[in-house]
């Protein structure tokens, strides 16, 4: 016999969550409130009880639940819940020019308890560095986890989703390059001007493809490919840590 509540949008089934991998909520947040990767914070502050909701649901889920979903379904989960703690943290907050602005004394905001996972507060930093870095040992993470800030990649419209999970990551991968003022290749000079990011993650990158051009080299276009190899020089674009916060009426 099988016994069925409805609480808070998810479900109660004898006593444990049914979890939404569609992540609903959290995908009308993203359409509502994010376009080309920037988040109208001041209009989602009125409208938050989504995002609420969602981080309810994530709250519910159990370690043991957890463990016997597909790989696929973690990874969404958990780049999504990451993504959904940064932006309450900033409504937390808003207005705020940086999240970095919102660190305390010897902590970064990455440092704060601002998420439920397990039956424990966590941070952001120990959900990315202690669970999913470590765990999955997936690269393209890089380019889907956002820390509200400008030099971040986008923010995606959508939330991540298990059976679209690969192409999503691997589009986000695309979108970034494809912005010039953190990621452009000179041939005549022999270069690759890259974000940061290429910088801090890349033992990532390397485990993963052997050096940071040949990781790259499937995610530029064609033409751009070509005139690369593993010879190029790396240099790296300045990080803007402004808050990724869209002009008002987007």
């Amino acid at each position: 016999m099988t016994v069925a509540w409805a609480v808070s949008g998810w479900t109660l089934t004898l006593g444990a969550a049914s979890f939404d991998h569609t992540h609903r909520l959290w995908d009308e947040v993203l359409q509502a409130h994010v376009h080309d990767g920037l988040v109208a914070y001041a209009r989602l502050l009125e409208h938050r009880t989504p995002l609420d909701r969602y981080l309810e649901q994530t709250a519910a889920v159990t370690e043991t639940q957890f463990e016997t979903w597909t790989r696929p379904r973690q990874l969404a989960f958990l780049i999504n819940l990451y993504n959904a703690g940064t932006v309450r943290l900033i409504l937390d907050h808003y207005p705020v020019g940086s999240i970095k602005d919102l660190g305390r004394w010897f902590r970064s905001p990455w440092e704060l308890p601002v998420i439920r996972l397990w039956g424990k507060n966590r941070t952001l930093d120990e959900l990315e560095h202690k669970i999913i870095r470590p765990r999955y040992h997936e690269p393209l993470v890089h380019f889907a986890l956002v820390c509200a800030a400008r030099g971040c990649p986008p923010l995606r419209s959508e939330a991540y989703v298990a059976e679209r999970l690969k192409a999503q990551l691997e589009d986000q991968v695309r979108r970034f390059l494809a912005q010039t003022a953190k990621n452009r290749v000179e041939p005549a000079a022999r270069t690759l001007y890259l974000s940061p990011i290429f910088k801090w993650y890349r033992e990532d990158f390397e485990k993963a493809a052997g050096s940071v051009t040949a990781f790259l080299r499937p995610y530029w276009p064609p033409e751009v490919a070509a005139t690369i190899d593993d010879r190029f020089r790396l240099r790296y674009t300045d990080y803007d840590w402004s808050l990724n916060d869209a002009a008002p009426g987007q």
